[in-house]
Parts: structure tokens; C-alpha cells; sequence
């Protein structure tokens, strides 16, 4: 009951994410009535004229369920993806842009993208190439499918125009393929596969590829305005919320242990644990929650081996990981994976 209240405490304070002015020409564009739109959504008709827009979780998929139903237009997702990419001006994505390669494009994304919509962007290095993996913060509530279309659609155009060159995916994985599929497989240059995941993975090679788009000068300039804007949505949240965002970002690197959780909040270790004591948890109980939570996650819904998990949770090695996680659910891992099957 306790995680439970924590969880939906959580949504109500981090779940506010923007309608961008760049919305508006894109309805043009799209031939959407915004009146329409907003009524459909069950939204505030002056929500385009408001200075600041921020939308919950739910809201924000309201909002794109009933785009989709106002455009009617299956592939509208890659449209988006292309507008969104090219006129629109966003500093995360411009941020992306200034990277000198897709995998520190992918890293800045991940640790800004909750800044622009409710979503985590997972990165794994792999030898053969990387994958790109998204989770949404909240999963109780289900994604409309055109937006799940724009993102995995928005990485790979996001590529292109980087490098300028037909950048395709090794494979592109989502629980519910878009339709029509001859038209996505086109975009993406392989067919959508059904999957537990929404992912893509690039080969080494072009995950490695220069951005012609690279400027570390102007990444400088934008890096101090995102990290501020990153640290007043932290400031809404509980020590307890903070300390999982940091664990999310650091574990599969091993830089999950107290003192280097309490540096990246600029916290020392003795504060850290009083304030983390004050909301009635510890950095130990966090600790355990966010790993029990990320391996059902991982079990569930990816192919990865159980090694491959126990690195990503920060493990030492696989023994450690089987043990703890014996003690969090009493049961293996493989017995959650096999009973997820069915």
C-alpha cells in the first residue's frame, strides 16, 4: 500500500509535461482544428494561449489519442516525427543535434527527455551495436499507439538528419506493430516486430557515426539551461524520488553506491540518509525497490539473459543478483519470466 501511494504521489508531482509553441503550426499543418482537438480531450480550450501548459500523464495521452482520432491519418506519426525534427525548436532535441554521435545523443535524450514528455529512454551499449529502449514513468496508464510510432519514428529521423545519411535500425521492436505496415517498414528501412518492448537497436557503425550537426560550444551554452530546468522539476520531488531518478541513470554504469548518489545530488551522505529517514525510508530500501522493480521490468519484457540483468542492475555478478532477488520476491528469475509468458 505504502509503494502504491508513493508511486501515484510521484505522477502528481513530476507527471506535468508541455504543449510546445511548435504545436500550432503542426495542427495547421495537419489540417486540426486546435478547438476540436482540446474539446475531444476533454482539455481547457485556451490551453494554446496559456504561457505555460504543463499536462499530466494521462492528459498528455488524451491529448494524443484524440489527435489521432481528429487526423485519421494512420502514418501521421511520421509526419510529426519529420516536423518535429526540422522546425521545431526544442533544447533537448537541439541539444541531441550538437552531439557527436548517435550514442551521446541517445545519453543527453535520456537524461532530459522527462523534461518534454512522460518517458524514460534506456541506453545499452552493446558490442554489436546499441539499443535504445523506452519506459513510461507511468504505467497504468497505456500509451495511444501514434505516440509510441513518433518516438521510435523521431530516434531514427533524429539520425538522419544528423548524419545526412539513410541511417536504418537493425530492428525496431513495439508491443503493437503500426499499421499500415508496409509504410512504416519503408520509413524505418526493416519491418516493426511485436515485441514486450519498444526499442531499436543501430549497428556499431552507425551508432558511432559523426553528427555533421556537432557543436560542443553550443551544447555548452544549452547544458547549464537544461540542468537548471532538470533541477527545479527534482526540486518539486522527495529526497526518496530523487535518489531513484539518480539510481535509473546510474546503475547500469555501477555508480549506484550511496556516496556516489549523494555527490550527484550534491548532498553529503550524512544529509542524504536524514532526509531519506525523515520520509520514513532508506537509501538501502530505494535501492532494492528501484532494482526489484527495473529486473521485473527486464524479465518481463526483454530477451535479456540473466547476466546481461545483473550488470544492469550493478550487480558484482549473477550469484548476488539471484540471491537478492530470491529475498525481494521470494522466487527466481526465471520462474518470473516463465510465468510472464503465460
Amino acid at each position: 500500500m505504502a509503494r502504491s501511494h508513493e508511486s501515484s504521489t510521484r505522477r502528481g508531482r513530476l507527471g506535468q509535461f508541455p504543449l510546445e509553441p511548435g504545436w500550432r503550426p503542426l495542427l495547421e499543418d495537419l489540417a486540426v482544428h486546435p478547438g476540436d482537438l482540446l474539446r475531444r480531450a476533454r482539455l481547457p480550450e485556451d490551453l494554446f494561449s496559456r504561457a505555460e501548459v504543463g499536462l499530466s500523464t494521462e492528459e498528455y495521452f488524451r491529448f494524443w489519442a484524440s489527435l489521432e482520432a481528429e487526423v485519421g491519418d494512420p502514418v501521421f506519426p511520421l509526419r510529426i516525427a519529420e516536423v518535429v525534427t526540422t522546425e521545431s525548436f526544442l533544447p533537448p532535441l537541439f541539444a541531441a543535434l550538437c552531439s557527436p554521435n548517435l550514442i551521446v545523443a541517445a545519453q543527453r535524450i535520456a537524461r532530459y527527455k522527462r523534461l518534454i514528455a512522460p518517458m524514460a529512454l534506456h541506453v545499452t551499449e552493446r558490442r554489436a551495436g546499441l539499443e535504445l529502449a523506452f519506459e513510461w514513468l507511468d504505467a497504468s496508464v497505456a500509451p495511444p499507439q501514434s505516440l509510441v510510432a513518433a518516438e521510435l519514428a523521431f530516434i531514427v529521423r533524429l539520425a538522419r538528419i544528423a548524419t545526412r545519411e539513410q541511417v536504418r535500425p537493425l530492428e525496431v521492436v513495439t508491443l503493437h506493430p503500426p499499421q499500415p505496415a508496409a509504410d512504416y517498414a519503408r520509413f524505418f528501412g526493416v519491418e516493426v516486430v511485436r515485441g514486450k518492448i519498444h526499442a531499436l537497436t543501430f549497428a556499431k557503425v552507425d551508432a558511432e557515426r559523426p553528427f555533421l550537426t556537432a557543436n560542443e560550444a553550443m551544447w555548452k551554452v544549452f547544458e547549464p539551461s537544461l540542468r537548471l530546468r532538470l533541477a527545479e522539476l527534482d526540486d518539486s520531488a522527495s529526497v526518496s524520488e530523487r535518489v531513484r531518478a539518480t539510481l535509473l541513470e546510474s546503475l547500469p554504469s555501477g555508480k549506484a553506491s550511496m556516496d556516489a548518489v549523494a555527490g550527484r545530488l550534491a548532498l553529503s551522505k550524512r544529509t542524504l540518509q536524514r532526509r531519506l529517514s525523515e520520509e520514513g525510508t532508506s537509501f538501502q530500501i530505494v535501492l532494492n525497490r528501484t532494482r526489484e522493480d527495473l529486473a521485473r521490468h527486464y524479465l518481463s519484457r526483454t530477451a535479456y539473459s540473466c547476466a546481461e540483468i545483473s550488470f544492469l542492475l550493478g550487480f558484482e555478478d549473477p550469484n548476488s543478483f539471484f540471491r537478492a532477488f530470491h529475498e525481494w520476491t521470494g522466487d527466481t528469475p526465471e520462474s518470473l519470466r516463465q510465468a510472464s509468458m503465460h
